[in-house]
């Protein structure tokens, strides 16, 4: 099933940001499941006829210097197959990723996107502007694709901090846009 979820990636990346990216995320995903420093992870795929058609990948982030305790994950990556794209399977993962870590007690959910797309299932433009500093150093033209979602309500406003990630997942190479 490993495979077949960085096949997800390679496809979903390599139309889009062309191949060499798409390999550099397919390994991402690889090695995040192999990340001792990323557990727990919340792996999700969506299936269509008996076949992967999407995935997304949740792991553990600590945020540094917070007041409160908090736990929280990063979305990182989310994939959907080019020919089921447009079809809200990629809404609907974050949707149900989203619940169940709830339920496991996360509080906040980090993400480095698309700054169209996340916030239409809930993620807030500019998590640095909340108190979010993200692991490594973006761009002003960018500040708005890190986004945080509250899981717990009125957590944002109590916690701040620098969010730091897993080993695997803390690269600079994962945040360049």
């Amino acid at each position: 099933e490993q495979a077949e979820i960085e096949k997800i990636h390679k496809a979903a990346f390599g139309k889009t940001e062309g191949e060499e990216k798409a390999q550099v995320i397919a390994n991402l995903v690889h090695d995040l499941f192999d990340d001792e420093t990323a557990m727990p992870i919340h792996s999700l795929v969506a299936i269509k006829n008996e076949t992967l058609i999407g995935h997304i990948l949740f792991t553990k982030v600590t945020i540094t210097d917070c007041p409160v305790e908090v736990e929280a994950q990063i979305l990182a990556p989310l994939a959907v197959l080019p020919d089921c794209q447009s079809n809200e399977i990629g809404g609907r993962l974050i949707q149900e990723g989203s619940r169940q870590l709830k339920q496991a007690g996360t509080d906040l959910v980090f993400v480095l996107g698309h700054i169209d797309y996340y916030p239409r299932s809930g993620f807030i433009n500019d998590a640095k502007s909340l108190g979010f500093e993200a692991p490594h150093y973006i761009p002003e033209e960018f500040a708005g694709a890190w986004m945080v979602m509250e899981l717990t309500s009125g957590i944002i406003g109590k916690a701040k901090g620098k969010v730091a990630c897993s080993d695997v997942l803390n690269q600079p190479q994962h945040w360049r846009e």
